[in-house]
This record gives structure tokens, sequence and C-alpha cells, in this order.
């Protein structure tokens, strides 16, 4: 076979494995990856509650919102296995619950958390990852995102600040709040 013939053929398969990769991407993009960027949530926990048997006094309460599809729990999973390693031992129940009609399970680094089928109110909720955290008499203190920004972590965090008050006795009252972050929508149909 002649030389050019050969560099032909070998340009055309580096062409043809290209347009294969980007095709690959494309259907893996459209098929896993959902749209997502920083954006502005209003949190409003007027109408949230704590199911019967977890209402009234009792431990602080923390409960995770999260959405197995959503490409912002990435940083906050691991977060929040740094909250339970910290405070569970302080006296603080974690509970999670997931976004009605998807479908996927917690990391293993989050086993201390108790699952929950819903929330009172919760239908209400705009974006995830959020969380809701209850004081000791069963007030709702604070409903909003874990921090703002596209990464949450121990340095930016709301919670760490709200769980320490709550701890000291401190009354807080931040359940309803504005925040730019990386959210993904709650109620968005799959």
């Amino acid at each position: 076979m002649p030389r050019s013939s050969r560099t032909l053929w070998i340009v055309l398969l580096t062409i043809a494995c290209a347009v294969a990769l980007f095709m690959a991407y494309r259907w893996f993009e459209a098929r896993y990856l959902r749209p997502f960027d920083e954006r502005a949530a209003v949190f409003s926990g007027a109408e949230l509650r704590l199911p019967d048997e977890l209402a009234g006094p009792g431990p602080i309460r923390l409960v995770h919102f999260w959405d197995p599809a959503c490409p912002c729990n990435v940083g906050n999973q691991q977060h929040l296995a740094e909250l339970i390693a910290g405070y569970a031992t302080k006296g603080v129940a974690f509970y999670a619950v997931q976004r009605p009609g998807s479908k996927g399970s917690l990391p293993a680094d989050l086993s201390g958390l108790q699952v929950l089928d819903a929330l009172p109110g919760s239908e209400a909720i705009p974006a995830s990852p959020a969380v809701a955290i209850w004081d000791q008499q069963g007030q709702l203190a604070y409903f909003g995102p874990y921090s703002e920004g596209l990464t949450c972590n121990s340095s930016n965090s709301f919670i760490e600040p709200i769980l320490e008050a709550l701890a000291d006795g401190r009354r807080v009252d931040a359940s309803n709040t504005l925040a730019v972050g990386c959210f993904c929508d709650w109620q968005a149909a799959d």
C-alpha cells in the first residue's frame, strides 16, 4: 500500500474515533448530567414540620434534604459526613429525606443518617442540597443551604455555628433564608 494511502486511512480513522468519542460524550452528558450553575434560592420554613414521632422536646435534629442525581451533592456529602462524626457524639440526631420520585442511596460514609420518607411541608422545598435544624424544644431553628457558593465545607458552612449556638442553649431563628449556591430543583421532573 502506498504511503499516502496509508496516511489517508490513519487520518480517516482518527477523525472517525474523534467523532465517536464526541458522540459518546454528548450521549453521556444528555443521559447522566443535569445542568446546574450557581443560582439563588429562597428557603422558607413556614410549612416545614417534623413528623409526629420526632416532634417536641428532644435532641437537636438535623434533616438533610438531597437528590441522588444532583451534582451539587459531591462536596456537600463529605461535609455532612464530617458533621455526623463531630456532632453525633454531642447529642445531635441526623436524618435524611430524599427527593420524591428519585432513585439512589446515600454513600456508605453517611450511614449515621436515619432515612425519613418525607416531612410535613417538604413539598415546598425549593432546591437541594438543603438542611433543616430543630432545637431541643422542637422549634425550627434553621432552614436553608449548608453554605453559600459552589462548594461546601466547614470553612464556609452555616451549620457549625448554628449547631454550636443551639448546643450552648442560645436561640437561633433563621428559618427563612436567601442564598446563592449550587442547587438542583427539588420539584423538577426526572
